[in-house]
């Protein structure tokens, strides 16, 4: 079972209280899963069509509970392979237009096509309780959350342009900053942020889900961050592994040269030191010397040696004989 799943079950199983969220709720899922038909004779039909039985039970029991309606329920195999039952229900013929007006789809009872208000009917969603309900309504009829495992991604997709664009600035009085896009013939409400998926299943009120959201969310992120300091601690230790290797091929050329002896005392000391411990820090090697030096001092001391070693390659290049002296250490 997909996660989307999971929190579609979980929202078909709330209590219907208020007959004002159970109309919002319909409203919504007429607008997502709804099919209108019309035929001869200015008849129309509706069928409400979902692949989730869980949803399918909701639907008839909203439209029980409000307009007392005995509603045809059919099943049959979705055209997708033929994996999963699609699930119908069908209104009762001489209650559709009442039906339709009381959902804030047709202003009267004359049907036309072209005036049929697809948009998010605020007329009806005129408490917080209601809004929320249409938000959880909308997401069972045409929403989805992507696994939190692998990623974070959830959408509600659209025949209708302003149904989409409603949604949207409903989830924005709630502080979602969801966008809309269209995409493959359909609009496209979608949120990306982790934090805000979990703002919108509490407003949907898919508490279970959500705390099995967060979990994986505070697993993850502890995750992330050990291997961020992991990377950070690896970078160091080879940043510290080539900058050692570097000073070790200089103060070899010193000792080819027979010159590292002739070092001073503070550096020929360091320079022995480094050659012994290949793998120390600077504060390491800093601490080994006697009296103690710190780390920039320590830097600064093998960045000498490095430069006498780098101007006596250079000098024997040339066939000149380089000697080391007080002079040439302090330029």
């Amino acid at each position: 079972m997909t996660f989307s799943s999971v929190i579609k079950n979980e929202l078909s199983r709330t209590e219907i209280t208020d007959m004002c969220c159970a109309k919002a709720e319909i409203a919504a899922l007429l607008r997502t899963t709804g099919y209108i038909t019309l035929k001869g004779f200015n008849k129309i039909e509706i069928e409400l069509v979902t692949e989730n039985a869980a949803i399918a039970r909701r639907i008839f029991r909203l439209l029980k509970v409000l307009y007392n309606m005995s509603t045809e329920v059919s099943v049959k195999k979705s055209n997708r392979l033929k994996k999963h039952n699609s699930y119908g229900i069908r209104i009762e013929e001489e209650k559709v237009k009442s039906f339709l007006k009381d959902i804030n789809l047709i202003k009267d009872e004359e049907i036309n096509f072209m005036n049929f208000d697809y948009g998010v009917p605020l007329g009806i969603l005129k408490n917080d309780c209601c809004k929320r309900a249409y938000v959880k309504a909308s997401f069972m009829g045409c929403g989805s959350i992507s696994d939190p495992e692998k990623s974070y991604h959830a959408e509600f997709v659209n025949n209708k342009e302003e149904h989409s664009q409603g949604i949207c600035e409903l989830l924005k009085t709630y502080d979602i900053n969801a966008k809309t896009i269209f995409r493959k013939n359909y609009y496209i409400t979608y949120i990306k942020e982790g934090e805000q998926i979990s703002d919108l299943m509490a407003v949907m009120g898919s508490h279970n889900a959500l705390l099995n959201f967060e979990n994986v969310r505070v697993i993850k992120e502890t995750r992330n961050r050990i291997n961020r300091v992991i990377n950070c601690e690896t970078a160091n230790l080879d940043k510290i592994v080539d900058t050692s290797m570097r000073q070790i091929r200089q103060i070899k050329i010193l000792k080819k040269y027979k010159a590292i002896d002739k070092l001073p005392e503070n550096l020929r000391e360091l320079a022995y030191l480094r050659l012994k411990h290949k793998n120390a820090s600077l504060k390491e090697l800093g601490e080994m010397l006697d009296p103690p030096l710190g780390k920039s001092g320590v830097n600064h001391r093998l960045r000498k040696i490095e430069e006498i070693a780098e101007e006596l390659l250079e000098q024997e290049k040339r066939g000149v004989k380089y000697e080391i002296s007080k002079s040439n250490i302090k330029k």
